[in-house]
């Protein structure tokens, strides 16, 4: 069963897909693959602006869809919406670029050059937190790059993955991009089935799983963040506000968003005292929205219940009358944390800071880079020098410095180590579903 996370209340949700269904749902993209890769580059993006301008005709549907299984505030959502069809349009026109080597005399006596041909069919598999975005980076490249595209939501935000394949099929052209709703079972089956990329947002263990199962097809990860973000004594007064605005933007459900505040132990007291005030300042039901579902809010619960903060600054709630039974929970700083605290060593993944004191810089960034995930982090400081040098030393694969989950479709994001791999967003993301082959001519 299905939940409004605003109001606890039951919704429809579609059956889960089962082996037929998802075998009839690949033939029918390899079939739409062997068409839309056939295309030139200019039909493929003409054919792209057209679904873009089709989500933005019908962006109160999309938002109400987003909404349905998220919870978010209309303006989050409609703000997120907006966003894709900004994307979509960027990769139309990236689909004209080219990033090949120049073609050339490469050897005597004859000319070469490179092709990149797409992959054929991308299973995409993408999770409940930015439903329709999160689906964007990865149908974006691919249709791109020439492949047709598998989309499988996550089982509890499957509307806006309809309306996207409705509208593609009437843009794109038929088995383009279809929609797969289902459970963990049905993206199992998606993984095994006759795919030959497999693109993945999602847990861990989740994308270990993928990758047990994908063999040697290629595979795209985003495995999640718990980010840290490095206060300094000279951080801006703006640094507190934007740090809680951040940590509850989506209830905190944003693999980049910050995580792990580590202060200097000059500046550890008043960190903790500013992000406090501006935490009560954020309101659960007015400021932010709920968590996903009862599973997201029981794990939550546990690893705040858990966690041996010394410190605990809370925020309020503040629903309307038939809200009272959805997923709310406050957001929260907890300071004074061991680094084997449960909320510092997992990805709460909940409007939630802890906050940690360290000796000096070396220790800062031995912390930031203390746990496996390595996704992205925030810097925040005057001194240039001090700033950039921390920026290059921290492991991730994205560092803002004054400002934190700020992303536009033209720079890349991607995770390290076990924050997974591979590129998002920007032309390079068009890599992950090409491959080239080399082509030389003997004209001697």
């Amino acid at each position: 069963m299905l939940t409004d996370p605003r109001t606890g209340h039951s919704r429809t949700a579609p059956l889960p897909a089962g082996p037929q269904d998802v075998a009839r749902a690949v033939a029918t993209a390899r079939a739409g693959a062997a068409v839309w890769s056939a295309l030139t580059t200019g039909e493929r993006a003409r054919r792209m602006l057209r679904l873009a301008q089709a989500i933005e005709d019908a962006l109160d549907e999309y938002v109400a869809a987003e909404r349905a299984g998220t919870g978010k505030p209309e303006a989050e959502a409609r703000g997120e919406l907006e966003q894709c069809v900004d994307l979509v349009r960027f990769y139309a026109g990236a689909a004209r670029t080219d990033l090949t080597p120049a073609g050339g005399h490469r050897l005597p006596g004859r000319e070469s050059w490179v092709r990149w041909e797409p992959l054929g069919v991308v299973a995409a598999i993408v999770p409940w937190n930015y439903p329709t975005m999160m689906a964007a980076w990865r149908f974006g490249p691919a249709l791109a790059a020439g492949n047709s595209v598998v989309l499988k939501p996550a089982f509890t935000t499957p509307e806006s993955a309809l309306l996207l394949a409705r509208d593609a099929a009437e843009t794109l052209g038929a088995g383009v991009l279809v929609a797969l709703p289902g459970d963990r079972d049905t993206g199992r089956l998606l993984v095994r089935a006759d795919v030959d990329a497999i693109a993945f947002t999602g847990s861990q263990a989740g994308g270990l799983d993928v990758v047990a199962n994908a063999g040697l097809r290629k595979v795209s990860l985003e495995l999640g963040g718990n980010c840290p973000a490095v206060v300094l004594p000279d951080a801006p007064d703006f640094t507190y506000e934007r740090l809680v605005l951040a940590s509850t933007y989506n209830a905190g459900q944003s693999c980049a968003a910050p995580a792990r505040v580590i202060a200097l132990r000059e500046n550890y007291e008043e960190t903790v005292r500013r992000l406090g005030a501006a935490m009560r300042e954020r309101r659960a039901g007015v400021d932010f929205g709920p968590l996903n579902s009862a599973d997201q809010a029981a794990r939550f619960d546990a690893i705040v219940g858990g966690s041996r903060a010394a410190v605990r600054e809370v925020g309020e709630i503040a629903t309307a009358e038939d809200e009272v039974k959805g997923h709310w929970r406050p957001g929260m700083v907890l300071a004074g944390v061991a680094a084997d605290d449960p909320a510092v060593a997992e990805e709460v993944f909940g409007p939630v800071l802890t906050v940690q004191a360290v000796d000096d810089v070396d220790a800062a960034v031995a912390m930031a880079n203390g746990v496996p995930h390595a996704l992205a982090a925030s810097v925040w400081g005057t001194a240039t020098s001090a700033v950039l040098g921390l920026a290059a030393r921290i492991d991730v694969g994205e560092v803002w410095v004054n400002c934190h989950l700020e992303q536009t479709a033209e720079l890349p994001h991607g995770g390290r180590r076990q924050s997974g791999t591979g590129t998002d967003l920007s032309v390079l993301a068009i890599a992950e579903y090409q491959r080239p082959k080399t082509i030389t001519v003997n004209i001697s």
